[in-house]
């Protein structure tokens, strides 16, 4: 999509603190960060929300955990721990229409979040 934020860094029109980058997925630091270590991973094809995935989309919301997974550990945030967050729709906090998986660590992450 043209207009979409996280598209345009996937295109290269937009610079990013990259930290993982392969065929199907985008790591990069978050530019507003809410812990010692914010990464957000993207897949590089556009998907607005959780809402819009489809049962084709199983293999890919796999990987992009996986992806998670791997991004995490390179952060060296394995043994401390870590947090997934995927925002959905305005209430759900969503900010950017593109599915993207917040990897939060670093610090002790209180429950609820706020």
């Amino acid at each position: 999509m043209s207009d979409c934020l996280f598209c345009k860094i996937v295109a290269g029109e937009i610079p990013c603190d990259q930290v993982h980058a392969d065929d199907d997925f985008l790591a990069f630091r978050d530019i507003n960060p809410q812990a010692p270590a914010h990464v957000l991973v993207i897949p590089r094809r556009h998907i607005a929300a959780l809402t819009d995935l489809t049962d084709g989309d199983a293999d890919l919301v796999g990987r992009l955990h996986v992806t998670g997974a791997r991004v995490a550990a390179a952060l060296g945030l394995e043994e401390s721990g870590y947090r997934f967050v995927i925002n959905c729709g305005r209430d759900g906090c969503q900010t950017v229409p593109h599915l993207h998986l917040h990897i939060l660590g670093g610090r002790p992450l209180g429950w609820p979040p706020g």
